[in-house]
């Protein structure tokens, strides 16, 4: 039996942990040949490449930090002498950074941005030309995230961030819509994760979660495998939540 994600190729950036090293492993067990992409942690993002292939799946690194056009450019170029081109975009890549409003500097709000928001956008320059090309469809999904809904004190650069990602994913999704490329947010609530320091305290702990307990990062990654699925070809142009009621629509 063939499986529901076989022959497609995907790219998952910040894959080498938590959300993003989920999402990697659901899609390579579901069929898809996945690039793995982190910024700096080699080591972490090479363990998700070996799990993936010791379950017989096909996997491969893809290192860069994906804020710097020429570092997408190039694993774009990557993509398509390794697997022919993606199908499948998936950017998670982002930094979580707690800091008032009063003492942040232009160049932290700058380095906040770049990640998720310049760097979902310069992932869709590079690789939306190989889902046109290929003439399949695709999926893009872009990790956006609770904090810009219920407006979280001292994290505005990444709650700034999170709402481009959704407006980019809105007006991509009409855009790119001939092409049967369907483009939505993913927005997660409070996740068990695990969390650098410069992240600081879950915010979490100043709302209540009606489901009372964490998501885990096996429940988002099961939506992002709905969305870019042959069961979510009518989905586009949304911002999927995934937070226990948390934040109601």
């Amino acid at each position: 039996m063939s499986l529901p994600l076989q022959d497609k190729v995907a790219l998952v950036t910040g894959a080498g942990k938590n959300i993003g090293r989920c999402i990697a492993l659901t899609l390579a067990r579901d069929g898809a040949a996945v690039l793995v992409n982190g910024r700096s942690d080699k080591a972490a993002v090479d363990a998700v490449v070996a799990e993936i292939k010791a379950a017989g799946g096909k996997a491969m690194a893809a290192m860069g930090d994906v804020s710097d056009p020429a570092t997408t450019l190039r694993l774009a170029d990557e993509a398509q002498k390794a697997f022919g081109g993606v199908d499948i975009l998936v950017s998670n890549a982002g930094l979580r950074r707690q800091t008032p409003f009063l003492k942040m500097t232009f160049e932290e709000w700058r380095e906040i941005l770049s990640v998720a928001l310049d760097g979902a956008f310069l992932l869709g320059r590079a690789f939306i030309p190989q889902m046109v090309a290929k003439g399949n469809g695709g999926a893009f999904v872009a990790i956006s995230g609770i904090s810009t809904h219920v407006g979280t004190p001292n994290r505005c650069h990444v709650s700034a961030s999170k709402s481009g990602l959704e407006g980019l994913m809105r007006a991509l999704a009409v855009e790119l819509a001939p092409h049967r490329i369907t483009c939505n947010a993913l927005s997660p609530g409070a996740i068990d994760t695990a969390r650098a320091a410069s992240a600081g305290p879950r915010p979490v702990e100043n709302r209540p979660i009606p489901l009372k307990r964490f998501g885990t990062v096996e429940e988002i990654a099961a939506m992002v495998r709905l969305l870019v699925g042959p069961e979510g070809t009518f989905i586009t142009g949304q911002t999927i939540h995934v937070n226990g009621g948390e934040f109601l629509t």
